[in-house]
Parts: C-alpha cells; sequence; structure tokens
C-alpha cells in the first residue's frame, strides 16, 4: 500500500488544450478518493495519468514516496479495473484472476492460494470454471476485481467500472467495492461520472469540472458546505434549487415572497445585489403535514404543484415560477456543465408521504431559510459557505 501525491499535475494535448490544470490531490494510504464529475472534466485523463497510460506535461506524481512521473506502468506497481472488464474470454474465470501471477512467473502452489483467496473474498467460488460469455455483468466485474487483488498492488484505481450495469446491480456492487476496500484496506482512487457513485463509496470526493479542481471534501461537506454553484448543483439528487435573490437588513426576496434570513448569512451578502439562492429540495415541506408548534408563518408560502412524483416513503413536487433572463442563463450555463437538461425554471419540493397535495392545485409549503446558500451570480462563489 502506498499514498499517492499529485502535485500540480497538468495535460495538454497537441492543440495546448489542458484537460488536467495544475491539479493537486494528497491520497493518504489506505483512503479511498473519488474523482467524480460530468464527461470531459480530466477525471479519466487523471487516472490514466496515476497509473502511466498518458503522459504528464507538468507536475509531480509520487507514489510512496517515489517520483513515478518516468516509470512505466508494469513498473508502478498499480492494480487498474476498467470499465469493460478487460477479460480474456478464452480463459476461465480461475485462468483470468492467476494471469498477471502467471506473468510474475509465480509458484503454481502461491498461484492457488491468492486465487482461492480472492474468489473466497469475491463470492466466485462456484464460478471459477467457467468462462466470462457465461458470466453476468456484475460476475465479469467481480472477476476484473479479483485479478486487481491478488497482485499484491500499491493501490487500486477504478475507472467507471459499474456504468456498464443495471441501476439494481450498481447498487449491489457498490456495497461490494465498499466493503473490499474496508477489508483489504488498501489505497484506492476510483473515477465516476455517478455522483451517487461518489457519495457513497468516498471517503473524500474531488469534483472537477473542465480539468480543474473545484472542491476537495467529505462527501457530507460537499453536500452540506459546496464552494460554488457547480458543485452545489453537481452534487445531490434531485439537485438544489436555484433563485434569484435579493437581501435587505434581515430579510431575503425570492420569485414567491419575503422570508426572514440568519444574521450571520444576511451580513455576509448585505449591499450584494441579485444574488443566486440555493436550496436543497428537502428544506421545504407541506404546512399540513407539520405540528402547529414547528410552523413559523413568516416562512411559508403559496405554491401552485404543477407535477407530483409520489415514490412510496416520499414524494417530489414541482413549483413553477418565474424569474428573469440573466437568472435563466445562468442557469441553462449550469445545466449544460452538469451534463443535464434545464427545461423550465421550477422548484423541486421533497414532501413527506403522507402529505395528501395533489397536480395541478395550490397549498402552501413551509422553507427552511436558516439552510439556505447565497450564491454571487458572476462568479459561482458560495458567500455563505461555513454559516
Amino acid at each position: 500500500m502506498a499514498a499517492i501525491e499529485m502535485k500540480h499535475i497538468v495535460k495538454k494535448y497537441g492543440d495546448g488544450f489542458p484537460a488536467v490544470n495544475d491539479v493537486s490531490i494528497d491520497v493518504a494510504d489506505g483512503e479511498f478518493m473519488i474523482l467524480v464529475g460530468p464527461s470531459g472534466c480530466g477525471k479519466s485523463t487523471l487516472l490514466r495519468m496515476i497509473v502511466g497510460l498518458e503522459d504528464i506535461t507538468s507536475g509531480d506524481m509520487i507514489i510512496g514516496g517515489e517520483r513515478v512521473n518516468d516509470l512505466a506502468p508494469r513498473d508502478r506497481n498499480l492494480s487498474m479495473v476498467f470499465q469493460n472488464y478487460a477479460l480474456y474470454p478464452h480463459l476461465t474465470v480461475y485462468e483470468n484472476i492467476a494471469f498477471p501471477l502467471r506473468l510474475a512467473k509465480m509458484k503454481d502452489s502461491e498461484v492457488d492460494e491468492k486465487v482461492r483467496a480472492a474468489s473466497k473474498t469475491l463470492d466466485l467460488d462456484e464460478h471459477l470454471q467457467r468462462k466470462p460469455a457465461n458470466l453476468s455483468g456484475g460476475q465479469r466485474q467481480r472477476v476484473a476485481m479479483g485479478r486487481a487483488i491478488v497482485r499484491d498492488a500499491r493501490a487500486f484505481l477504478f475507472d467507471e467500472p459499474l456504468s456498464n450495469l443495471d441501476a439494481k446491480l450498481r447498487g449491489q456492487m457498490r456495497t461490494e467495492i465498499a466493503r473490499l476496500q474496508k477489508q483489504l484496506g488498501i489505497t484506492t482512487v476510483y473515477v465516476t461520472h455517478d455522483q451517487t457513485e461518489a457519495m457513497t463509496l468516498g471517503d473524500r470526493v474531488a469534483v472537477m469540472k473542465r480539468g480543474i479542481l473545484q472542491q476537495l471534501a467529505t462527501p457530507r461537506e460537499l453536500y452540506e458546505q459546496p464552494v460554488n454553484l457547480f458543485v452545489a448543483g453537481f452534487i445531490g439528487s434531485p439537485p438544489m434549487n436555484f433563485l434569484p435573490a435579493t437581501v435587505e437588513g434581515n430579510e431575503i426576496t425570492l420569485p414567491f415572497g419575503t422570508f426572514p434570513l440568519p444574521p450571520a448569512k444576511a451580513e455576509r451578502t448585505a449591499g450584494k445585489g441579485l444574488l443566486m439562492a440555493g436550496i436543497r429540495p428537502e428544506h421545504f415541506e407541506d404546512v399540513s403535514v407539520l405540528h402547529s408548534d414547528e410552523v413559523d408563518t413568516a416562512r411559508t408560502f403559496k405554491a401552485h404543484i404543477d407535477v407530483r412524483e409520489w415514490l412510496g416513503d416520499q414524494q417530489y413536487a414541482y413549483v413553477p415560477y418565474e424569474a428573469e433572463a440573466k437568472v435563466q442563463d445562468q442557469l441553462r450555463e449550469l445545466a449544460r456543465e452538469s451534463d443535464s437538461d434545464s427545461l423550465r425554471t421550477q422548484l423541486v419540493v421533497s414532501l413527506d408521504a403522507a402529505s395528501t397535495v395533489q397536480e395541478d392545485s395550490d397549498t402552501t409549503l413551509f422553507i427552511d431559510t436558516d439552510k439556505m446558500h447565497l450564491f454571487d451570480p458572476s462568479s459561482g462563489e458560495n458567500l455563505t459557505v461555513g454559516l
């Protein structure tokens, strides 16, 4: 096992475009680090530079205290698990797992011991004599992980390993990977565009955009204290709601009303003009399901429910609102950068499953402005981070 230090890593291609631009990340020995971001953000390129499949334009890649910029992939002693499994179709599961050990000319007895230990860990014992074509997608990915385990590598590198699996199997494999990493205690760098994987797997998560590191933090910190509009919009499903806002005194005015704002947030945003307010769907509620002593009427507003999605344990309601052109342009840009679509200006609110709110009807909603973030719409900076 080994720590991985990336110091001011830059990757430029022939046209001079920086696919990775001055990224510095320290991955502690035994840490599970996630690289996440939309397509083209540079996360896979960074992973390939760690393993040696991409040259580094400038900066230092240090693994286990050794600078490895000029080392070939085979000399870095890293195990990589790819999106497409990369199994040999003519070999059995046993021989696929044993392949790197055969290359190293290890004794048959040692090969057998290591393969069977990995097989037991990954619950593959009954499949050892089968060929990859006769396995499910999840089983194939476990075989690829077994091949990585037996090498006694210094670190695991995963390049979107679950993207070819269906939704249910992805959930199961997430659990398997998390359990395996804790059991082995091996340094792991995991690339994904799926923020659910990022939030559930990682000790820390590095959010990237256009080759630039936006924020490096624990999943909880990313969710609760995003440093800018991009991170706030990218992390969370459904994503954070963004609304035009102005602050005067200790009050904030939104498209659907004026509400009290915590003094610390009001002080930090005083005199800033038009702001972008960000609030998570779960920080709304249908007043009818709250106890009367829980309701601050100064934080309630009338809303027209356009669409309702009932999911059993919770439900989402969609509330359209009007916004000026500048705000709509910013929302469209955020959606484009996050690889999503922004069709209209609307609130997404998460309601208790007990709420009987109906589509195409009016109701009264509560908004928790204590949990609101306020962003500079020009720079995207979170003006209330830490509050």
